[in-house]
Formats: structure tokens, sequence, C-alpha cells
């Protein structure tokens, strides 16, 4: 099958908030690719968004980019209506846990404050598209798995869509009030919206920041490798050409009003992580760092993060089940992917370090 003919987006006018971030951007990549719709990139880039990860598709006459805060209501409203758009996937947002406790209100401008404009603006555009257009119309907010708090250290249970919310961060509990935003003006307003919640993307064009890449880089530095506590936190990995394709189905043919739960089914502990990068390493640099002989020499424990979740594991049956997807990944698969594209894209990071 022809799937740049076939796939279910064809023929929309998609504008994604965040497009220049690590998700959207991979969105972006994966709907150009599939071709048979306009995608219009709205991104105020900002230290995680920056668009050296669109570089080869940025060209492509169906791809647009517009810089713009999620805040600035005026811009958001003139891209809805000059690009005639039928579907926004919403991923705009301040993401990393640890710059959410060292400084809040970045998360709740954004995060709140951004979704609360967005949902405004959306609103008002979808009440005055004629009846045609107006069928069309859907907002798909994309959300984590971190509104649900913390499952303990018990292996059993899973988050689903009727998990109750219980945020611990300030980041999650951003993510969890532009959840409930997106819900009442479903519910009040009739805006026609679709959820999604996912576990912990990894992959290329990551912001080195989060766990996997900044294992990788540091070790290749010579650098201590952090591991907060005693690493036996465990996260559901996802990775993020999976998840493109979920949002994908998401957007397109989810039921109007209803949350998904975007789960890679890799469930691990952020030290059974760090040891399997370092393994790949091991095995694919010969010249290593500083004298040592294994890449897992660096690793230290450092003090835990304050109100650090012990467990998160998605359950994703209702979208396996709906909407027929599967990730195409492993874990060993997706993170030696993932290992492979960093070591070969060692001055993409150094790029994105010097604009930050």
């Amino acid at each position: 099958m022809n799937s740049r003919k076939h796939h279910s987006l064809v023929g929309r006018n998609i504008l994604i908030t965040g497009g220049a971030g690590f998700i959207g951007s991979a969105l972006i990549r994966h709907l150009i690719e599939l071709g048979g719709c306009r995608v219009v990139n709205y991104d105020k880039l900002t230290y995680a968004g920056n668009l050296l990860s669109l570089e080869s598709i940025a060209q492509d006459p169906s791809y647009h980019f517009i810089q713009g805060d999620i805040n600035d209501g005026d811009t958001l409203g003139k891209a809805l209506r000059q690009y005639e758009i039928d579907l926004v996937i919403h991923l705009a947002a301040e993401t990393h846990v640890d710059r959410s406790i060292e400084g809040p209100r970045a998360f709740i401008d954004t995060n709140i404050v951004g979704t609360f404009e967005l949902l405004q603006q959306c609103l008002q555009y979808y009440r005055n598209l004629p009846t045609e257009m107006a069928t069309r119309f859907r907002l798909h907010h994309v959300s984590t798995d971190e509104v649900f708090g913390d499952l303990g250290s018990d292996e059993a249970g899973y988050f689903s869509e009727q998990s109750p919310y219980a945020p611990s961060s300030p980041y999650s509990a951003s993510k969890a009030a532009a959840d409930h935003l997106v819900r009442a003006w479903h519910r009040t307003y009739g805006l026609p919206v679709v959820l999604s919640n996912c576990s912990n993307n990894y992959g290329p064009y990551q912001y080195p920041e989060k766990l996997i890449p900044v294992t990788l880089l540091n070790a290749l530095q010579g650098k201590s490798i952090p591991i907060y506590g005693d690493g036996k936190q465990i996260r559901d990995w996802l990775y993020v050409d999976d998840h493109a394709h979920a949002l994908c189905q998401v957007a397109a043919r989810g039921k109007l009003g209803e949350s998904y739960n975007i789960g890679g089914m890799n469930e691990m502990t952020n030290l059974e992580v760090v040891g399997l990068i370092c393994e790949l390493l091991n095995q694919k640099v010969t010249e290593k760092p500083c004298g040592i002989s294994d890449f897992r020499q660096l690793i230290v424990f450092v003090k835990d993060r304050p109100g650090h979740d012990t467990r998160y594991a998605i359950d994703a049956s209702k979208l396996n089940h709906t909407l027929g997807w599967q990730p195409n990944e492993s874990f060993a698969s997706g993170l030696e992917k993932t290992v492979d594209w960093y070591l070969t894209h060692l001055d993409w990071c150094h790029q994105v370090a010097s604009q930050s």
C-alpha cells in the first residue's frame, strides 16, 4: 500500500504548535514524508526548539514555519485563518521536570496560560467556520503520563485513561491543568477535541538534557553519568517515531472528547537504561575517553530530585484495540538506532548546545 496516498490525514491543513521541539519535529518529518497534507509549524524557538531538526524537510512546499508565542493570541488566530487550519496538534510546552522545580513560572505561563490562549483562539475560529469546515475541525492536545503521578514501587498496575490525576512536579501539575482546560472547553463550549497521554519518549534529535542524550554525550566526553537516587525509578519508554505514528492515528480517528494513552510497552529502570547505553557504546566506540575500559565506570549516583516518582507504566490497550496502533520498535532496537544517530550527529548536538 502506498502510505503517501492512503493515510488518514490526506487533504488536511495541520497546525502543529511546538513543531520545532523533539516530538513535534518527529511528527512533522513523518507527516511530510507521508505527503498529501499541508503542515504549519508554530514555534517560539526557545532553548529546546530549533529548526536544525527540520532541515531535511524545510524546503518542502507543503511545510510552512511561523515563529510565534503560544500566548500571542493575535498571531495564533491569524495563522488559523491564513492557512485554513482544520486540525491543530498542540505540542508546545515546557517539558523538563528539573527546570520546573528550579523555575516553575515558565511552565505555568506556557503550559497553562498558553493552552488557554490556544483554546480561546481555536474556539473563536471554529465558531466562524462554514458548516463543512466546522465538521472537519478538531484540536488534538498532547500530554504526558506524569499527570497520573506515581504507581509506586510495585510492578503491578498501569495508568489507564480512567486513572485519577495526581501530579507530583510543577511540570506535571501544569500539564494536568492544561488537560482539564481542554476537556472543559469541549464540554462547556463544544470545541471538538481529542487528548493523548504518552510515556517517556526517546530517539534522534532529543534535546541534550534528558536521561538518554545526557548519558550518551557525557560518556563520549568522559564526564560522569549522573543517576538520581538508586536509579531504580521505572519508566515506560516510547520511541519518538512510534509516538508520531500514534499521534496521527489519534488526531485523525480518535473519538471526540476522549483521551488515549500511548506507551511503548518497554518498562526499564533508569539504571538499566544507562547500563544498556554504556554496553552499546562499549561495542561501538573503539577509542574510549580518559583511559577507561568500560563506560559504566563513569556512572555516579547523585541526590534524588524532590518529588521523584518511582514508577510510570502505560496501558495502551484502548489505542491498540480501537485504532489498531502498535509500536514498531522494541527498546533494544530503538535504543540502538538512537545511539547510532547520536554517534553520527555530534555536530547537531554541538550546534544545539551553542544556541541554548
